[in-house]
C-alpha cells in the first residue's frame, strides 16, 4: 500500500508554468506505476500521464504532449509533473495516483493522492 500527497497546484497566467510534485510513502513506491490524472468542474477524470516504475518510458494525452513532462526520483518517494505553456483549458484539480499497470484508464490504478487545484486564467 502506498499513500500519495500532491503538491504544487496555484494560480497562474495563461503561457507560464508549475511543477506538481506527489510524495509516496513506504518503502515499495519504486514498485508501482504512477500517473497524473484531471478532473475540471462538471467532467469526467481525465488520464495526463503515466511513467514506467524505472522511469524509462512515459504515455501523454494528446492535449498535454509536447507541454507537460511526468518524471519521478524512486531515491525520493516522489513523482513530478512539469507543466509549461499552460492554458486556460488545463484548469482542474490535478491527481497522482499509483497502480501496477502502465496503462491510462483512471479505473486500472489502485491508489489515489487527495488532490491539487490548477487555475489557469487568461
Amino acid at each position: 500500500q502506498v499513500q500519495l500527497v500532491e503538491s504544487g497546484g496555484g494560480l497562474v497566467q495563461a503561457g507560464g508554468s508549475l511543477r506538481l510534485s506527489c510524495a509516496g510513502s513506504g518503502r515499495t513506491f519504486s514498485s508501482y506505476i504512477m500517473g497524473w490524472f484531471r478532473q475540471a468542474p462538471g467532467k469526467e477524470r481525465e488520464f495526463v500521464a503515466t511513467i514506467r516504475r524505472s522511469g524509462n518510458s512515459t504515455i501523454y494525452a494528446d492535449s498535454v504532449q509536447g507541454r507537460f513532462t511526468i518524471s519521478r526520483d524512486n531515491a525520493k518517494n516522489t513523482v513530478y509533473l512539469q507543466m509549461n505553456s499552460l492554458k486556460p483549458e488545463d484548469t482542474a484539480v490535478y491527481y497522482c495516483a499509483a497502480g501496477r499497470l502502465f496503462t491510462t484508464p483512471p479505473n486500472s490504478y489502485n491508489y489515489w493522492g487527495q488532490g491539487t487545484q490548477v487555475t489557469v486564467s487568461s
